[in-house]
């Protein structure tokens, strides 16, 4: 699995797309709204973006991201996910933003963990980070 990862609109698909043999991607905030931010990836693609948006997803559903993509290793193990890094900045003062900042840290601890490699992009750059 290749995670890639970095802040909002720095060029993290593109860079996917460039440098990896990407065909199909799914994005879970497509049709995304404030009452429905995200929706479950579909590990049927050759990638898997905006994977933030499933975590504020998990947030609201009571479910931790870490443990959905534990329980569904074997789907993901020849993927390339990508998802914003939303660490960085001002601790938000609201309650949910605060637990959707702290479980997208675990879910990057875990896939960084199990990544065979892990860039980041910023300005449409990209690091190997692992």
């Amino acid at each position: 699995m290749k995670l890639i990862f970095g802040g909002a609109y720095q060029g993290k698909l593109e860079y996917a797309e460039k440098n990896y043999d990407i065909k199909t991607v799914f994005d879970c905030g497509a049709g995304a709204t404030p009452e429905a931010p995200g929706t479950e990836p579909d590990f049927g693609k050759d990638a898997v973006c905006a994977l933030e948006k499933f975590v504020l997803k998990c947030v609201r559903d009571g479910v931790e991201a870490a443990d959905y993509f534990k329980e569904n290793k074997e789907k993901w193990q020849d993927k390339v996910l990508i998802l914003t890094d939303v660490s960085q900045g001002i601790v938000p003062m609201d309650a949910e933003l605060r637990a959707f900042r702290e479980m997208n840290g675990r879910l990057m601890l875990y896939l960084a963990a199990e990544a065979d490699e892990v860039v980041r992009v910023f300005c449409g750059i990209g690091k190997r980070v692992k």
